[in-house]
């Protein structure tokens, strides 16, 4: 498959994403609750980060790859933002204090990269030979648009139940579990027994988690570009920064009551690209989906997704009984 990046590019890019990995290993080497302004910080160099970059492309590699670049970043992270109500869910579940919480979201960032990259390797040489795998992926997104949908109506999205993951009954079964946290420690030892701590099980339990938004993000990507390199940058820029936008977005997450409307609405408006695309490869006289439009459709999503949620939260709070007293 075509791309923008050179050997010497892509050396680099991997560089900088494992440079700014240790850069957040050593911000979090001593566990401490993470105030605001420090969040707001880091969420503003990962934002700045990968819009200056977009730049770049889109000088270097003209409009049409910047246009990609930055609708493929926008779908990332989006997806990323449902990454987070889910680590959310699970930091919640386990119990996680909140010394700890940066650390095991920095665990799930490194595994979900290293997830991602497989994917996209392997999706990037999956599409080189066979055109039906845009097919596959269109369906891929469908399928998965329409369990968000029917999540959604049912009041299920956004589940976890800790005890049913496999995951974790598996580790329990070869290992005993600790009752409580020993700092950002894997293993303790207890009355000469050594023991699994809970930090395991939920960083265990994020990885797991990491597979199953690989799965639905990788295609949704390839859905907007088919340059491997520009998959890979707009999963990493997306993520990086996840471990600082959970505490800017802890209490404004449970607002967003409409976001799997809005996923399932983009994913399965990608999807149907998709499969548009491969029939365009077997029958030219089917149209393509632009990327301009796809932006356009996207932006529209999110915006009328963000209104509505909004809307609702008003409407919700002013049911609420006032407090008494």
């Amino acid at each position: 498959m075509s791309s923008i990046a050179s050997p010497t590019l892509w050396f680099v890019t991997i560089g900088v994403v494992l440079a700014l990995l240790v850069v957040d290993f050593v911000a979090t080497r001593r566990p401490h609750e993470v105030s605001m302004k420090e969040a707001l910080a880091w969420s503003a160099f990962y934002v700045a980060l990968p819009l200056t970059f977009g730049l770049y492309v889109w000088s270097a590699h003209g409009g049409d790859r910047g246009l990609e670049y930055y609708t493929g970043y926008l779908v990332e992270k989006t997806l990323s933002v449902d990454n987070l109500f889910v680590f959310m869910l699970l930091l919640a579940a386990f119990a996680v204090p909140e010394v700890l919480k940066q650390r095991v979201l920095l665990y799930g960032i490194v595994g979900a990269l290293v997830l991602r990259g497989i994917f996209i390797a392997l999706g990037a040489a999956a599409l080189s030979r066979f055109d039906w795998v845009f097919l596959v992926f269109g369906g891929v997104l469908l399928v998965t648009g329409v369990k968000l949908l029917r999540d959604a109506l049912r009041g299920q999205e956004h589940q976890v139940d800790v005890a049913e993951m496999r995951v974790v009954r598996l580790m329990k079964r070869f290992m005993p579990v600790s009752d409580q946290y020993d700092g950002p420690r894997m293993t303790v030892v207890r009355q000469g027994v050594r023991m699994l701590t809970p930090f395991a099980l939920v960083t265990a339990a994020v990885f797991a988690t990491d597979i199953v938004f690989a799965v639905d993000s990788v295609p949704a990507v390839y859905g907007i570009t088919g340059d491997p390199y520009l998959v890979f940058v707009t999963n990493a820029f997306a993520l990086l920064g996840l471990r600082a936008l959970y505490f800017v977005l802890e209490g404004a997450l449970s607002a967003l009551v409409h976001l799997s409307y809005g996923l399932a609405a983009i994913l399965g408006f990608i999807g149907a690209k998709l499969v548009l695309h491969w029939a365009h490869l077997v029958w030219p006289s089917v149209p393509d989906v632009p990327t301009l439009m796809s932006l356009f459709v996207i932006v529209g999503i999110l915006g009328v997704t963000i209104a509505t949620s909004l809307a609702a939260s008003r409407r919700q709070k002013a049911r609420e009984p006032e407090p008494v007293g």
